[in-house]
């Protein structure tokens, strides 16, 4: 759900793992764990995920709910 969403907007924001790590601050084992949906993130990382990649956080939560 959420990491197969939070894979293609890095893909199509043009970004690999270790970028959107970089740009986000986190290490990109974390990044990841997201995108196997291994993990969760807070919704400050959320926020933090879209400013990284310049996208709304409203549109990934939206993307999110077409999967469920």
């Amino acid at each position: 759900m959420f990491g197969q969403v939070l894979r293609d907007a890095r893909i199509a924001a043009g970004m690999t793992q270790e970028d959107l790590a970089h740009h986000a601050q986190v290490d990109r084992t974390y990044i990841s764990q997201l995108e196997r949906d291994l993990k969760s993130p807070t919704l400050a990382m959320l926020f933090r995920l879209c400013d990284a990649m310049g996208i709304s956080a409203a549109n990934m939560v939206a993307e999110v709910e077409k999967t469920r």
